[in-house]
């Protein structure tokens, strides 16, 4: 069988009709998707709409109770995947998951595989708060195989704001893509990750400032793969879209940052408590040596700008690092990327750097992908083949777990 295999559980909740974006999505990024639809799903999207999307017929609870000539459907299902979504997860799934019953083809899927099963939540909030619903979501949560993605906050279908709402597919694709690179398995449980991310600002007056194109995206993905493999996570970060912060999630902790100054405050403020440090962020070098606190006239602004040195950060950091610590660096080149970042490297005193191409198409600031080469302090050099920000960072995680 080739690789990439996704199944979808679609609950009966309006939040179905999001639950099609991601079959697609899946479905052209080259991942094999099949679907099963609840009978209550089918009651706010068609298996026709499903069969079209998965380019493969969706399968319903008719399927299941049918006679086969081969080996019952559920147990081809569940072997067949490699990673199961149930989306949305309604109550009544919930609460059928978490006391293992299992009266349909959804359910029994469930019980005759292994593969890890992502569930995103939707319903009404005063349904959500009940008593009963927690103590079945706490309760599922106690069995590792299970991993959540939302549910959020929002403007509910039943006009309600509160709770409730299922994450959005792009939340959704990145947990599954981290599962389909994870397996499921949490390496990183019981570890404190420090990140920051962004391009600093420093500020001439309240409106200018010199800065890089760096957006946090690299960050970001970070952030993301840590806590998809269960490390408690802090990203301190400059300046970036409010949306990308967002899908940090409720289980990490955001500090926004503005100039070097104020990120060399925070990492040294939670250095000390990590186990693994990265710093993926375009730190300034310099910053103006005035500033002045109103808006300077144009005909005020110098002809030529005096500068000072920032904080140098990762090399305190390399100062500051006890044994069972991790640090690790970024390097964003051009040209030949290895040599400087080796230098850099050893001159900072970090365990390893990811030389980061920035003169390489759809690669580097901005872009939704990357590559790199990463080297560490034994001599180790892996290079990373182009590919999504977030593939790197999982690639990155597997590189550190082998560090001496």
């Amino acid at each position: 069988m080739t690789s990439n295999r996704v199944l979808i559980g679609i609950g009966g909740g309006i939040a179905a009709y999001k639950v099609c974006e991601v079959v697609s999505a899946l479905a052209k990024s080259g991942i094999e998707v099949r679907a099963i639809l609840t009978d209550a799903a089918g009651e706010f999207i068609t298996p026709l709409t499903v069969t079209t999307l998965c380019r493969h017929p969706a399968y319903t609870d008719k399927d299941f109770w049918q006679p086969t000539h081969g080996r019952p459907l559920h147990i081809e299902l569940g072997e067949w995947a490699e990673v199961f979504v149930i989306a949305p997860l309604t109550a009544n799934t919930l609460a059928k998951l978490a006391h293992g019953f299992a009266d349909n083809l959804l359910t029994n899927t469930v019980l005759a595989s292994t593969m890890p099963i992502l569930l995103a939540p939707a319903m009404n909030t005063d349904m959500w708060e009940q008593m009963t619903v927690q103590r079945n979501w706490q309760q599922i949560q106690q069995d590792p195989r299970y991993h959540r993605v939302g549910p959020s906050s929002g403007i509910l279908a039943c006009d309600r704001i509160g709770k409730g709402r299922m994450a959005e597919p792009p939340e959704i694709l990145t947990h599954i893509q981290s599962l389909l690179h994870t397996k499921g398995q949490r390496d990183l449980s019981g570890k404190r990750v420090l990140i920051s991310a962004g391009g600093t600002r420093e500020h001439l007056d309240p409106v200018r400032f010199i800065g890089n194109p760096s957006t946090g995206k690299m960050g970001i993905a970070l952030a993301q793969a840590a806590m998809h493999r269960g490390a408690q996570v802090t990203l301190v970060h400059a300046p970036m879209d409010g949306r990308l912060v967002e899908s940090v999630g409720e289980i990490g902790r955001a500090i926004a940052i503005t100039s070097a100054a104020e990120m060399h405050q925070a990492m040294l403020e939670h250095f000390s408590q990590a186990d693994i440090t990265i710093m993926s962020a375009a730190v300034a070098d310099v910053k103006p040596a005035n500033y002045s606190q109103e808006k300077l006239p144009k005909n005020s602004l110098p002809t030529a700008l005096p500068l000072e040195p920032v904080p140098d950060i990762l090399a305190e950091l390399g100062r500051l690092k006890q044994p069972h610590q991790r640090l690790i660096g970024f390097a964003a080149q051009t040209g030949d990327i290895v040599t400087p970042a080796l230098e850099k490297m050893r001159r900072k005193k970090v365990d390893a750097i990811v030389a980061n191409p920035i003169d390489k198409s759809d690669s580097g600031f901005g872009s939704d992908n990357n590559q790199a080469i990463f080297l560490d302090n034994q001599g180790r050099q892996l290079e990373i083949q182009p590919g999504s920000k977030l593939e790197m960072s999982h690639h990155l995680f597997d590189f550190i777990k082998n560090l001496e």
